[in-house]
């Protein structure tokens, strides 16, 4: 689990593809003082496992699922990436619950200025994803957490500092670049269980075969 709080800037050294599989060399610094073989990084928001590493990079293998909802295929030697180590228990929570899960990825449609703020809008390649973005909600982008700004039916906005923009690689993108997205996880949880369908027991159970957690399960059991 990571908070979205941004280390390190990374480069990328090294990318190899096989098919959908790729195997990335990342030089970094930071992160590399207490790194293990099998430690979790997150790479650009993609949780990846370390495979092998010396004083100065990092290796990671890519596998398809991440090749195809992610942006790591099109990211190219030279260029920054955002790392992060997952989070040590104990330690202070100063984003929201990062999984390193993305659920896809979305294209930088705007970048403008509010005051001292710099404002992206993003537009997600699958709307779907859009169900999730909720105004003041957190987001994760390229691994950094953030508050939606505002959100309408296909893109939202959100306002960056000068500090996380100075010290993330988003700091390098503008309009046409692509990032990638991983919705709060909370919301996700939320909305599977109140559309939830049961398997055949469940279906069996329900004259009408639906499932999922409706305003009258929850009065029944003392909900409101």
């Amino acid at each position: 689990m990571f908070t979205g709080l941004i280390e390190e800037i990374g480069t990328l050294k090294r990318s190899f593809k096989q098919g959908e599989a790729l195997l990335l060399v990342v030089e970094a610094n930071r992160i590399l003082k207490d790194v293990a073989l099998g430690d979790s990084i997150s790479v650009n928001g993609v949780c990846l496992t370390v495979t092998a590493f010396d004083s100065r990079s990092f290796t990671v293998d890519v596998m398809p699922q991440t090749y195809r909802h992610s942006n790591l295929k099109d990211i190219r030697p030279g260029e920054p990436l955002n790392l992060e180590r997952a989070m040590m228990a104990g330690g202070r929570f100063g984003g929201h619950i990062v999984q390193g899960h993305v659920d896809g990825t979305a294209d930088i449609v705007a970048r403008g200025s509010d005051a001292n703020a710099v404002v992206f809008t993003i537009r997600p390649h699958d709307e779907k994803l859009m169900r999730y973005v909720i105004p003041q909600g957190s987001v994760t982008i390229d691994g950094i957490s953030l508050t939606v700004a505002t959100a309408d039916r296909n893109s939202f906005a959100v306002s960056i500092i000068p500090h996380t923009l100075k010290e993330t690689a988003l700091q390098h993108k503008g309009a046409g670049g692509v990032i990638n997205v991983e919705c709060d996880v909370l919301g996700k949880y939320v909305d599977h269980l109140l559309h939830y369908k049961g398997g055949d027991e469940a279906k069996e159970d329900k004259p009408d075969g639906g499932g999922g957690i409706t305003a009258a399960f929850l009065a029944e059991n003392g909900f409101f």
